[in-house]
């Protein structure tokens, strides 16, 4: 009886092993949280948020982004699209693993890049809309598994989306 209660005990504990669980520290700033959220954000003079959030919304298509979500209300575009994620070294090292021990590793195979942008009108002495937009990768393996999800914090990226935002909201504005 007392070995069948020490092997119930331990299969409680191996699937409670299997769970997912929230890292401890999920919501925790990290170090560069305020200097990638000025990375991420631009003001506009303009009280037009829609004109905003619809300029948004046409450059992530033009980007070639496909829109999986949109909120006026709420302010808020996400756009997904797909893309090759294999990376030379990663599959020589696989190839590497194959030839001297016989083991086949899973390399990464495509991602999903996802933008979402967010838009909010700002009142009082600093009026006009601000857009924070963020850019994440999900990285699938050749096994399909999510091998990475990160986000993208390259300041070239954020430049170029910025860039392009602020003459389509000029061109817009000129009526071009």
């Amino acid at each position: 009886m007392h070995r069948r209660g020490v092997i119930s005990l331990l299969g409680i504990i191996a699937c409670g092993a299997c769970t997912e669980r929230i890292p401890a520290d999920a919501l925790a700033l990290v170090p560069q949280s305020l200097e990638r959220r000025q990375l991420q954000t631009r003001v506009y003079p303009t009280d037009n948020e829609a004109q905003v959030l619809n300029a948004s919304l046409a450059l992530l298509q033009d980007l070639g982004f496909t829109i999986t979500e949109t909120s006026a209300p709420l302010g808020v575009v996400v756009g997904s699209k797909e893309r090759d994620a294999r990376e030379a070294a990663q599959i020589a090292g696989a190839i590497a693993m194959a030839i001297l021990f016989g083991v086949v590793m899973p390399v990464d195979k495509d991602q999903t890049i996802r933008c979402s942008v967010v838009t909010q009108r700002l009142t009082g002495e600093r009026s006009g809309t601000a857009v924070r937009v963020t850019f994440q990768r999900i990285v699938r393996d050749t096994r399909g598994r999510v091998s990475k999800i990160e986000g993208l914090y390259e300041p070239s990226l954020y430049r170029e989306f910025f860039d392009r935002l602020s003459k389509a909201l000029f061109l817009e504005a000129e009526t071009i």
